[in-house]
């Protein structure tokens, strides 16, 4: 199946629905597709788990760039044998493409200091495609603009949705708290979470396109408390969208915010509940720090540079 998105040609392939094993099949699929129709001579994959289709790409022929993300062998969602292939595949990483690109510094440098290599760091873009005036998802979801505190993603431990609820639960204020995404492979972990017996608490299900970047741009606040990330994308788009932002202190983050977002303590759900009650008490300075970080992420994050840098990485033939 084919199609086509402003020039850019899309190719969909089907896979399964088991965690860990879904983008394995998908990248086996989409490699041998590259392979057999010689549709690329450049291919650019997303995430050290797949850098096992690297070495297949090398034999062909093909130049293959790898984008690293965070460091997923410390994730929670993982068992030991996903945490173990992982790792495995960080060798593959640092040895086998023909460059490898860091969205952060940080697992920039671990890969660095470990594997006594030179890589690439090339960030995400902030500019975000600004959403329409009016939508009618806040009706549908009963809420009004600017009343409500929002989280957008997966329900997975490293995200640390647990820890946003519970901190929520003891706040005293009117507004909603709302949570849109969910699991991909619905367990245990998202059901726990929703068996808060807070009425303020909306689950929203999955939202996509506009209608997301609209309730982002009217939330009181978006709350991130991960516990592990790489380069947030969607740290990126709620400051690039000029909202105020709360969100774990781990260095990824902060490497974003600078002192443009409210920090809490990663983990520790005394700490969030405390800073959503200094929020709530200070709507004026959380929106000048929105304010300030639109402007910073917006000059430091910009598409045109990174695509810029990736494209002279394409075409230097390393």
């Amino acid at each position: 199946m084919a199609d086509e998105f402003q020039g850019v040609r899309l190719k969909y392939f089907s896979t399964v629905s088991k965690a860990g094993f879904d983008t394995l099949l998908h990248s086996l699929k989409a490699t041998f597709d590259i392979i057999v129709h010689n549709t690329a001579d450049v291919v650019h994959i997303h995430s050290g788990a797949n850098s096992i289709w690297a070495i297949v790409l090398r034999c062909a022929g093909k130049r293959v760039y790898i984008t690293q993300f965070a460091m997923d062998w410390k994730r929670d969602k993982w068992p030991w044998y996903g945490k173990l292939f992982y790792r495995f595949t960080n060798y593959l990483t640092a040895y086998f493409p023909t460059a490898v690109v860091f969205d952060n510094v940080f697992t920039q440098e671990y890969f660095e200091k470990k594997f006594k290599r030179k890589y690439y760091f090339i960030p995400y873009g902030s500019e975000v495609k600004q959403p329409p005036a009016e939508s009618p998802v806040l009706d549908k979801l009963g809420i009004k603009a600017g009343n409500y505190i929002l989280f957008v993603g997966r329900f997975i431990p490293d995200k640390g949705v647990h820890l946003l609820v519970r901190a929520f639960e003891t706040v005293k204020t009117e507004m909603k708290l709302v949570l849109v995404g969910g699991s991909p492979n619905p367990d245990s972990y998202e059901s726990e979470i929703r068996q808060t017996k807070d009425d303020r608490v909306i689950f929203a299900g999955y939202i996509y396109g506009d209608d997301t970047n609209f309730l982002m741009k009217n939330a009181f606040i978006y709350v991130q408390p991960s516990l592990i990330e790489g380069l947030s994308p969607v740290i990126l788009t709620v400051m690039g969208l000029g909202t105020p932002l709360l969100c774990s202190d781990i260095a990824e983050n902060k490497f974003i915010t600078n002192d443009n977002a409210v920090h809490f303590s990663s983990g520790d759900s005394n700490s969030l509940a405390e800073q959503f009650n200094y929020c709530l008490q200070h709507p004026g300075v959380i929106r000048e720090k929105a304010e300030n970080g639109q402007k910073d992420v917006l000059t430091r994050f910009n598409w045109d540079s990174v695509s810029e840098k990736y494209l002279e990485l394409f075409n230097s033939k390393k």
